[in-house]
């Protein structure tokens, strides 16, 4: 059993499959992962739920189950059987977990939902994975809370708790070395932009020039396209971003003195060096180009690591979180909420020592 990946040739769309032994498709999960496609999720969306879907059809034949007559109690086994790095041998000594426990919640949100489908087509009964809750517990609260009406919101019963993990900012002097270090002043365009807007990867790959508007407006305007050549897309909406004069500058720099003159592509970022001129740059360049980075200054990055950065700096420089959800495009305000606030020993070390002083004064 393997996840399988194909491309249609009269659209250059990327798709994926789940085969069995025979190297034939897993008619449920493919109608499932159908589904998906026309609701629009993206190629990776897709990837990363076949991946689940493979691990649960292993889970099934593992166990003698069919896939119809799983219940809460199997999906509970199905835990288990990911944590553990052989499952069916009984270990006498404690053994580290093989997956993470967000790792086997996205599984499960995955197993779920296609539950979900295949109860909404009247396909099975469904398992009850979900419960209904009208104040659910959660750290940002909306106005007029307690007087409006509010709808119950849906909660999965079965979750890992997912223990807290500050995945780490850059400071401004390694976001400096790692400008430096690229030769190239496409490199630095991309960094900079990834720095200086909190921007997806895919965004940024997917970006055309009529989507960067440098007269006076000095703004980048993010588009959710489905036909890219590169397979790039943006995750939510459409949004404005706001950018300084020096990152048009540079932007104008790459336009001038690199940028293929004889090359008729409206993608802002595209192969000069390797590949084939013009075309628009994919996912493993990006791979390449941090792995060189962190080699060449020994500092461990990534382009959502840059993104993080930028949210921490907005959020430290006292932005609202309101704002803060709009530029990084996040469909829920708690979403950002549980992202990317974090305390760490250093602000609680200064927040007391704050206090002290006001104590002290009085």
């Amino acid at each position: 059993m393997k996840v399988q990946k194909g491309c249609l040739p009269d659209s250059n769309r990327i798709v994926w499959m789940v085969v069995d032994e025979d190297y034939l498709p897993i008619q449920p999960i493919q109608k499932y992962l159908r589904y998906l496609e026309n609701l629009e999720r993206s190629p990776n969306t897709i990837k990363s739920y076949a991946k689940n879907l493979k691990l649960f059809w292993e889970f099934l034949e593992d166990s003698h189950l069919d896939w119809k007559e799983v219940g809460l109690e199997k999906l509970s086994d199905f835990i288990h059987w990911l944590r553990s790095p052989q499952p069916k041998v009984v270990s006498l000594q404690p053994q580290e977990a093989k997956r993470s426990e967000k790792t086997i919640n996205h599984a499960l949100t995955t197993i779920c939902g296609f539950y979900e489908f295949y109860e909404r087509i009247g396909k099975i009964d469904g398992i009850d994975a979900y419960r209904y809750e009208l104040q659910p517990k959660r750290n940002y609260k909306p106005f007029l809370q307690g007087i409006a009406k509010t709808k119950a919101v849906k909660t999965r019963l079965i979750k890992l708790k997912e223990p807290k993990k500050f995945t780490g900012c850059l400071t401004a002097e390694e976001v400096k070395q790692l400008i430096d270090a690229c030769n190239r002043i496409r490199d630095k365009f991309l960094l900079c932009l990834l720095y200086e807007t909190g921007m997806r990867i895919g965004e940024v790959l997917g970006l055309r020039h009529e989507d960067i508007h440098s007269a006076g407006e000095n703004e980048i305007h993010v588009l959710p396209r489905f036909d890219n050549y590169n397979q790039a897309r943006a995750k939510t909406g459409e949004r404005i971003i706001h950018v300084s004069k020096d990152l048009m500058r540079l932007y104008s720099d790459y336009l001038i003195d690199e940028y293929p003159e004889d090359v008729d592509s409206d993608y802002v970022f595209v192969n000069i060096w390797e590949g084939t001129p013009g075309t628009p740059i994919k996912y493993p360049s990006i791979d390449s180009l941090f792995r060189r980075l962190r080699k060449k200054t020994g500092i461990k990055t990534s382009p959502h690591l840059l993104r993080h950065t930028h949210a921490t700096e907005l959020i430290k420089a006292g932005w609202d979180i309101a704002h803060i959800q709009k530029r990084l495009g996040h469909a829920d305000v708690q979403t950002t909420i549980n992202t990317y606030i974090h305390l760490m020993d250093e602000d609680l070390k200064a927040a007391y020592q704050k206090y002290l002083n006001i104590k002290e004064k009085k």
